[in-house]
This record gives structure tokens, C-alpha cells and sequence, in this order.
């Protein structure tokens, strides 16, 4: 009887192709040899295609220095930011960090803070919690004697809230409110997307409305999630748990990467679409809905159209800021 191959097998072959490619084009006979052993197993695409994003990131990453840890880089394990992540992702992003807290302290009230497409920024309070704001974010922050008032006005979030029993930390989003006294949270607020809540740490209290006042509240706890529905459809929210990776997987963004688990290709690309001007366009419509699972450097989306194109057999082109990725045309058949 067949033996069933482990993760650990195919990604151990996985990571002999790939370095076979590294070294050159494939001869036609390694080339058939390749697809031939990609069609044995439906894990074997994937597999292969995260040791190309693996060894493609770690070309781009020589220029970390000695400490570089190519399996940290392409496998995060943390569920909390590094100071180290903060500044591969992008220098600018620390210094604009260190702006945020002294507007913060110096007008609390209705401070507004914000970031570009691309840029990731670091705001700590002056309470010792901090507010990591993803690509394209806006915040706005009231604090006073009574309560920590953040309110997420679009964009993506991850609140680190320090302790303090007497004034609660609340965000507003929508019109609801999210309440804590501590815990690490992430907020998601998108155009045509439910806002959607994840909690990582602790406990956030949910309600109908920001101010807390008579109404129904869900209470989140660790590895939870909930998407706010609108207020016809709210008596039927439910939160979901949810599995620790699937948590460090839907907070790869802050250490500057998108990690993908069975998306399909277009559902990638949207998502590389929220952090450059680069587009990636697949021409494809089966190519679209191939799975892609794989960590890669948000900020890279030609780097990602090129580790698909060697896995999926694709092409890619590059029409000014478009990378078009579209199958490799086949040859004709053979006259009989």
C-alpha cells in the first residue's frame, strides 16, 4: 500500500525544486519531471510556491545584515510586533511613530492620525497603549479624565491597550462601541466590507451603540472574532472562535507581509492592491482561481506575480504599474 507523503516531504521537495530553479532554467526533462510531481498531490502547489516566496524574499532581505533569520522572516511564530519589524518594513514609519506621541501629548483632544497606501505607523499613547495603523488608516483621539476615546474612521487598526480600571479604552467605529480596560485587538473597517473585530489578548466588551449605554453586549475573548453587521441584521451577530495561526496569519501586516492560506489568486491581488500603485492584473479566469498559500513581502507585488508565474506556469508581464500575470500559451498539437 502507497505510503501518503507528510507536509514535511513535500515541503522538503519543494524546497530542492525550487533551489534547482535558483540555479538556472530547468532542462526539458527536469521541467516534465517538475510538472509531474506537481500533479501528484494537491499540496505540492502550494508547498512549492511558499519555498519560491521564501527564497525570493531572502534575496531581497541580504541587505539585513548578519542577524538576518530567513525561517523568522518567512515563518512570524509572534503575536506582537517587533521594534526590528517596524523598521525593515519602513524607516519612516518609526520616525513618524515618535511625531504621533508628541501631537498626542501635547492635544489629546481630537487628534487625527493617519497613514498613505504603503506606510505602516506606530502611535503610542500617552497612556502607555499603542495603536498600530495599517496601510491607509485614519484615526481620530479624545482622551479625558473618564475614558480613552479612539474612534477608527477607516482603515485597518491594532490596539495594544494598557491597564487602567478607571478609565476604560473604547473604539468607535460605525456608531458601536468597543470597550476594554486591557487586551490586543485588531479592527478592520474597509469600503463594502463589515467592519470586522479580532481579538488576540483579553477581553473586549461589544455594544449597540459607542457610549454603553441600555442594549445587548458581546464580550470577546482571545483568538475571537466577530463582523458587526448592520442594524437590521445585528440580533443574529455571532462571534467565532478562531485558531491561534489563523490570528498570527490575519496579523502578518504589521510585520510588513501578507500571508495567504487557500486564497484564490484574485483575492490576493486585491490584497497586494491596498499597499502599492503596482497592480496585478490576471487575464486568466482559471488562473484567478488557483489557491495560493505563502508568505510575501506586502511591499512586492512583481515579486509575488514571479514566484506565481514559475508555480502556476504562468507568464507575467509588466505594463507600466501593472504586472499582468495570464497562462503561458501552449504549442500547438502534433499533426497525426
Amino acid at each position: 500500500m502507497a505510503v501518503r507523503e507528510t507536509h514535511r516531504d513535500i515541503d522538503r521537495a519543494a524546497s530542492d525544486w525550487s533551489a534547482r530553479q535558483d540555479r538556472g532554467p530547468l532542462s526539458p526533462d527536469a521541467a516534465a519531471s517538475l510538472e509531474a510531481w506537481l500533479r501528484g498531490d494537491p499540496r505540492r502547489r502550494g508547498a512549492l510556491l511558499r519555498a519560491r516566496a521564501m527564497s525570493l524574499m531572502s534575496e531581497s532581505a541580504q541587505a539585513l545584515g548578519p542577524d538576518f533569520d530567513p525561517d523568522t522572516f518567512a515563518e512570524p511564530r509572534r503575536a506582537r510586533l517587533s521594534r526590528r519589524g517596524v523598521l525593515t518594513w519602513s524607516g519612516a514609519a518609526v520616525a513618524a511613530a515618535s511625531l504621533g506621541a508628541l501631537s498626542l501629548a501635547t492635544s489629546a483632544a481630537g487628534a487625527v492620525i493617519s497613514t498613505e497606501r504603503g506606510e505602516i505607523r506606530l502611535v503610542p499613547l500617552k497612556d502607555g497603549s499603542t495603536v498600530l495603523l495599517n496601510t491607509e488608516s485614519r484615526i481620530r483621539v479624545r482622551y479625558d479624565e473618564g475614558q480613552r476615546h479612539v474612534t477608527l474612521l477607516r482603515g485597518e487598526a491594532f490596539f495594544s491597550v494598557a491597564r487602567d480600571e478607571r478609565r476604560p479604552f473604547v473604539v468607535e467605529v460605525d456608531g458601536r462601541g468597543l470597550r476594554t480596560t486591557q487586551a490586543s485587538f485588531r479592527v478592520r473597517k474597509l469600503a463594502n466590507d463589515p467592519v470586522d473585530l479580532l481579538v488576540s489578548q483579553g477581553l473586549v466588551n461589544v455594544s449597540a451603540a459607542p457610549l454603553f449605554g441600555a442594549g445587548k453586549v458581546l464580550t470577546l475573548s482571545a483568538n475571537t472574532r466577530l463582523a458587526l453587521a448592520d442594524p437590521v441584521h445585528r440580533s443574529a451577530e455571532q462571534p467565532r472562535p478562531i485558531a491561534p495561526e489563523t490570528v498570527t496569519r490575519e496579523l502578518a501586516w504589521r510585520d510588513g507581509k501578507l500571508a495567504f492560506e487557500g486564497e484564490t489568486l484574485s483575492q490576493a491581488a486585491l490584497a497586494f492592491a491596498r499597499y502599492s500603485d503596482t497592480r496585478i492584473e490576471i487575464r486568466d479566469p482559471d488562473l484567478a482561481r488557483e489557491p495560493v498559500t505563502g508568505l510575501f513581502a506586502a511591499s512586492d507585488p512583481v515579486g509575488f506575480g514571479r514566484a506565481v508565474a514559475q508555480v502556476f506556469d504562468a507568464r507575467l508581464q509588466r505594463d507600466g504599474d501593472t504586472v499582468v500575470l495570464s497562462r503561458a500559451a501552449q504549442p500547438p498539437a502534433a499533426a497525426q
